[in-house]
């Protein structure tokens, strides 16, 4: 995994025209086929999955797409998906409105399975985007930061050495970012935490009213 960063916004805002070549460019990425950094290349054909736009004021960033968001081409398209927007309160269209809501994962294309059958970790490759991504989207008010690999790229250096529960349990610690973004790390919405959500019932009564409240906020 690349060094940790805390680059969030830029105070200059883009020509859409440029922001449009940069997502061209991630879509046509091929850097995990081609020119792998780290162990074997991707498996499979890229199909790099991303919403963004220089207006958004949210941005929800996650671990990588599954099989099902690879197949679909659309962010979390899977029961993650549906279990994040009722954390959120947020419906549907407002979720795939890129003018309002930024889906930008860690890696932008399944990368393919373990031999456990686990999704493996996001490629490397990918974060030769991201800095330059927030540097075009200046009107960020809120970031939603789901799981381990999004929380140590995020938050820094120190992050890497807590668990994602110690993380999660500390969630007031992070919430005022760099340029005045407020920051909620939550665990990634998969089932897979389920046993976790029912350990933690604090996460629920604490922490989805706070981020409710932001969401609506920062949607104006």
């Amino acid at each position: 995994m690349a060094a940790s960063h805390t680059l969030l916004t830029s105070q200059v805002a883009p020509a859409p025209e440029a922001f449009q070549d940069l997502l061209k460019a991630i879509k046509q990425c091929r850097l995990c086929v081609e020119c792998p950094r780290n162990g074997k290349p991707l498996p499979h054909a890229p199909r790099p999955v991303l919403q963004a736009s220089p207006s958004a004021s949210i941005c929800i960033v996650g671990q990588a797409p599954g099989l099902r968001v690879h197949h679909s081409g659309r962010p979390f398209t899977d029961p993650s998906g549906m279990r994040l927007r009722s954390w959120l309160n947020m419906d549907e269209a407002t979720f795939y409105d890129p003018a309002r809501v930024a889906l930008v994962p860690m890696g932008f294309c399944f990368p393919g399975y373990s031999a456990s059958k686990s999704d493996l970790p996001p490629r490397v490759e990918c974060t030769v985007w991201r800095e330059r991504i927030f540097a075009q989207m200046p009107h960020l008010k809120l970031m939603v930061i789901l799981g381990g690999h999004a929380q140590r790229w995020h938050l820094g250096p120190a992050v890497a050495k807590r668990g994602v529960n110690e993380v999660v349990a500390s969630w007031r610690d992070y919430l005022e970012g760099p340029h005045g973004v407020r920051r909620f790390v939550l665990p990634h919405p998969s089932w897979r935490n389920n046993a976790w959500l029912k350990r933690n019932p604090w996460f629920a009564e604490e922490v989805l009213p706070v981020l409710r409240q932001d969401v609506a906020k920062a949607l104006g």
